[in-house]
């Protein structure tokens, strides 16, 4: 055991039971969990449906709220909720992706988002919430601007990946939009200024030190400043802009670091917490926290094990993903079924 393992522990506080095939992804909501307000978590299946679960305030156990059932005919892969979390945005197999309403605890459904030629893999909303963005096994990514139940359009269709792409995920801050792909690589598409118009401007790749397999995952820290990915590989890689933005134009990203030696099989998941804690959860049942030691210079910066928690499930961890509102609190799902609810603490 490490010398940051002695210190710390990924303590399990729930397991959460209900869907009846693995639960492929979890996404908590960004503004619930505040002013009196209890934390609110979905996730989502190959059951076909979306679990909405939130926390008895009384009890402080998470409960099943809702379940979104029957809009989806396959696996539902993926779930995302706008800022303001009042939308959630769910992706599925069956080539659609489904816009839903909360309202109190109940989901009126708005639209159905349809483009897509076979598996919608990932969704995720940008920072101002008007635009979503979905990537399919059909090898396209996509924006779409969705403002009302009525009022939505396909903006954009870019097929640049040769393979099926597995996330995308805007930036938390800047109109960039960022994919990644069975193509080994991850893309980058910026905004053109004051126009709804997005375009390719890199791609990381193996040439300039990235993954060298599937590329499954993609995070920021909190600022916006640094990106992590993950891969089949069995690497996590940070990586960070080659110059602070200044103005408008794309500025390069660039691969700060290689993080390897602690997953045996393919890395499925990776999520930053606000507190600067990378999370990882991968095929070998397992989930490892990482933090960064600095010693005084930037160049200098390197991610290091903060811990393993080893079987931390029955079988793969597909997603991992830190509570945007309390410190420590990490939700990941599973092969084996189940949504676990863990607290990073330090040891007595």
């Amino acid at each position: 055991m490490s010398e940051s393992e002695d210190k710390f522990e990924l303590k399990e506080m729930q397991k959460l039971q209900g869907h009846t095939d693995r639960v492929w992804s979890v996404a908590w909501n960004p503004v619930a969990g505040t002013n009196g307000k209890p934390p609110i978590l979905a996730s989502c299946s190959g059951d076909k449906t979306v679990r909405v679960w939130t926390q008895n305030p009384t009890t402080s156990a998470f409960y099943c709220m809702a379940t979104i059932d029957e809009a989806h005919t396959r696996t539902v892969r993926s779930c995302s909720w706008s800022p303001t979390g009042h939308l959630l945005a769910v992706a599925s197999f069956d080539g659609t992706v489904s816009i839903w309403d909360k309202i109190e605890t109940s989901f009126k459904f708005w639209c159905y988002l349809e483009g897509h030629k076979n598996e919608v893999k990932s969704v995720s909303w940008d920072a101002s919430g008007a635009h979503v963005a979905t990537c399919s096994r059909d090898k396209s990514v996509c924006i779409w601007r969705v403002l009302t139940e009525t009022e939505h359009e396909r903006l954009a269709t870019f097929i640049e990946h040769t393979h099926d792409v597995k996330m995308v995920q805007w930036h938390p801050c800047k109109d960039i939009l960022f994919s990644c792909s069975y193509d080994n690589t991850i893309k980058v598409w910026p905004r053109y200024s004051d126009s709804d118009c997005w375009y390719h401007a890199q791609t990381l790749d193996h040439a300039n030190n990235g993954h060298s397999s599937t590329v499954w995952s993609i995070s920021f820290n909190a600022t916006g400043e640094k990106m992590v990915t993950c891969s089949d590989d069995l690497s996590i890689k940070v990586w960070g802009p080659e110059r602070m933005q200044s103005g408008h134009g794309h500025v390069p990203w660039k691969h700060l670091q290689t993080i390897s030696g602690n997953h045996d099989r393919t890395i499925f998941s990776v999520h930053w917490s606000s507190e600067g804690i990378i999370a990882s959860g991968a095929a070998d049942d397992a989930i490892c926290l990482f933090e960064e030691n600095r010693d005084g210079l930037e160049s200098e910066a390197t991610y290091k094990l903060l811990l393993k928690k080893v079987k931390a499930h029955e079988t793969d961890v597909n997603s991992v993903q830190w509570s945007p509102k309390e410190i420590g609190l990490l939700a990941s799902s599973s092969d084996d079924g189940t949504v676990k609810i863990w607290k990073l603490t330090c040891r007595q």
